[in-house]
Parts: structure tokens; C-alpha cells; sequence
């Protein structure tokens, strides 16, 4: 198998994360692409979509969601993320599973003996109306059934597990402050999610939604290993839908002997290839969907990536992190920039500046 190093691998995360160039791509298409965008803090994607998009205007976002093309949902990791109504839609059901484990893991024993199938029934009930509520009114609705559990974790297991819901607009939309406030995922769309595969383990050979996951994860992070896939979803690994598309799939070895798979037509650009200054918003997913995060990160500064620091990008690699202050931006170098490099921060740090201000300000500095 052909090796690849670091480097390689990063100009190829960079390319499928549309970090190497600017798409042309909707942003309907370009969420469709990436697999969804990690959204728990509301204002992020609109910074990651404008770092790889051509034009990117918040309105282009704010209307997919108030047009109900894009909705916020718990799903990967059990996270909230931005993802197209159909993938929502389609991919759904193959989460419950993970969904379910996750909350109850947190809140073993405050959920312990609590029926689930009676739980979920009952919050279907009182969600049948359409109407939107938060978790609190969610969970004040069936207290008297259900007394005992701590509210936190009976709305947690609703919300993010048991029933699949949309966070309903003005949630998210850019400059917007408003409340989680929670609607059926059929209310919101139209109709339901689509129903699971006939087993939803994952040794199931009739798992094509599963198949279909392997392809879009390795179209927007490939090549990566099975273990960076399980990163991504939070799924356990799908081994029987990595060996059902195997066969369409090429392999290659990191620098460590990991197998890596990936589309035969993706791109892989020459390692070469210059990458330019990128400001990632908090979350993104081009650290947090591998589990070997090096081809992006130095291990050194790994946790930047789940402690919510926005960080840059300079060829290809987190070099700095970078916060908005009433100033503008600050950027915050990791390791001493050479000239070249500051300056070309610098000018990225003033375009970021004057998007997120409509053009009313382009200042950024560093911080010493």
C-alpha cells in the first residue's frame, strides 16, 4: 500500500474540507459535502462556511434554516450539528442507538428502571401538536409521571435521544440570542425520519445507510482510518459497512502502518501545494472528525479542538487560536510566525474583521 505522510495527508484534508481554496459550491451543498457542521455554539458556522466558501453571506445560512433546508440537531457524537433535512432525515434512525447509550451513560443511575418506549410515547404526546418548546416545558409536561429523575437528565434523554428533534429557528441564526426551543424533526420537515435498517447492530450487512455514511465520511476526510470514522460519528466503527464498500474503496498506510481508506476519485494534492491562512470558528470538524488529529494538530496543542478555541490555520496547520474582542480580532500565535506568514494572518484576520462586523471594522492584532 502506498505510504503517506503528514503533510499528504493534510493537503488532503484540506482540499475535501474545502479549506484549500474557496468553493463555488451553495451552502446548502457545501453543508451537504461536509457531512453537516458542528453547530453547540449557535454563531461558529457561519465563520466555518465563510472560511470555505466563495461569497459566503450569513443570509445564505439564516434562509436554509428558516426554509427548513438545514436544521440543527443532535447527531454525531451526540452533538449539535447542521445538517441538511435529508441527511437529518436519512441518518437519524442509524444514530438512536448511540444517541441512547451516550445519554444514558452520563445518567445511569438517574434514569436507571425508567421504561423508554413509555417514555418516548409520552413525549411524543405531548410534541404531537407541532408546536415548539423548550426542554424544561418538555419534561414540566410529564413530571407527574415521571417525578423521580433529575429534569436535567429525563429532558437530556428526550431532546437528544429518545425523540428526534429540531432546534427551531431564531436558534441560530447570525447575531441571533435566542433559547433551545425543541419540534419534531416530522413536524418540522413534513414528514418522519426514515425508518431503520432491519438490525441496527453493527455486524448488519443491510446496513446501507451505514455503507452510505463510510462513502460521505471519506468524501469530506479521507483518506482516514476506521478508528478517525468512529471519531467523526461517534458510531462504533460500522465494520460490516466498511466491508461492504471496501471493495470500491482504495487503501493507503500512514507514516505509523494504519490502514487508510478512501474513494479512488477523491482528491489527494501533491503535498506540495501551497495552503493558505484559514480562521477556524470553535468545534469545526476538520480537527474534531479524526481521531489522529496530527496531519492538522500538533499533539501539543490537541486539546485545543475540545476546549472550544477558535484557531489558524497557516500552511494548513493550527499555528495560532484567535478570539473576537471590541478591538476586532486577536490572534494569539502558538509558535513565532515568520514575516511572510504574519502577514498573510493579518490580512485573512482583516477580511474575518470586516465580515463580522458588515464592513464596519477590518482590525486585528496579535497578542504578544
Amino acid at each position: 500500500m502506498t505510504p503517506l505522510d503528514a503533510r499528504a495527508l493534510n493537503r488532503a484534508t484540506l482540499a475535501r474540507q474545502l479549506l484549500l481554496e474557496r468553493s463555488d459550491l451553495p451552502a446548502l451543498e457545501a453543508v451537504a459535502h461536509l457531512g453537516g457542521v458542528q453547530a453547540q455554539e449557535p454563531q461558529e458556522p457561519f465563520t466555518g462556511l465563510w472560511s470555505r466558501l466563495r461569497g459566503f453571506q450569513p443570509a445564505f445560512l439564516d434562509g436554509l434554516l428558516t426554509g427548513r433546508e438545514v436544521v440543527r440537531t443532535h447527531l454525531m457524537r451526540r452533538t449539535v450539528h447542521l445538517v441538511t433535512a435529508e441527511d437529518a432525515l436519512a441518518w437519524r434512525a442509524r444514530h438512536d442507538p448511540m444517541l441512547r447509550q451516550r445519554v444514558l451513560g452520563t445518567y445511569r443511575d438517574e434514569l436507571a428502571g425508567i421504561d423508554l418506549a413509555d417514555l418516548a410515547a409520552a413525549g411524543r404526546a405531548v410534541m404531537a401538536d407541532g408546536e415548539a418548546r423548550t426542554m424544561a416545558e418538555i419534561v414540566a409536561a410529564l413530571s407527574d409521571r415521571w417525578p423521580a429523575p433529575p429534569r436535567r437528565a429525563l429532558g437530556e434523554l428526550l431532546v437528544a435521544a429518545l425523540l428526534p428533534m429540531a432546534q427551531r429557528p431564531p436558534r441560530g441564526l447570525w447575531r441571533t440570542k435566542a433559547g433551545v426551543r425543541n419540534v419534531l424533526l416530522s413536524s418540522w420537515l413534513g414528514r418522519d425520519i426514515d425508518p431503520p435498517p432491519e438490525r441496527l447492530s453493527d455486524d448488519a450487512a443491510e446496513d446501507l445507510v451505514g455503507q452510505a455514511l463510510v462513502r460521505r465520511y471519506l468524501a469530506a476526510y479521507g483518506p482516514a482510518a476506521t478508528a478517525d470514522l468512529r471519531a467523526w460519528s461517534g458510531l462504533a466503527g460500522l465494520p460490516a459497512a466498511v466491508a461492504a464498500v471496501r471493495p470500491q474503496l482504495v487503501a493507503f498506510r500512514d507514516t505509523l502502518g494504519r490502514e487508510l481508506l478512501d474513494l479512488p476519485d477523491a482528491p489527494r494534492p501533491d503535498p506540495g501545494t501551497p495552503a493558505p491562512v484559514r480562521f477556524l470558528p470553535a468545534f469545526d470538524n476538520a480537527l474534531l472528525g479524526y481521531a489522529d488529529r496530527t496531519r492538522i494538530v500538533d499533539d501539543a496543542h490537541r486539546g485545543l479542538s475540545v476546549a472550544g478555541q477558535r484557531v489558524v490555520l497557516v500552511d494548513g496547520r493550527v499555528a495560532a487560536t484567535w478570539t473576537v474582542e471590541a478591538e476586532g480580532v486577536t490572534v494569539t500565535p502558538l509558535r513565532p510566525l515568520r514575516r511572510a506568514e504574519r502577514d498573510a494572518v493579518m490580512d485573512e484576520g482583516r477580511a474575518l474583521a470586516s465580515f463580522l462586523t458588515d464592513g464596519a471594522s477590518d482590525r486585528v492584532r496579535t497578542a504578544s
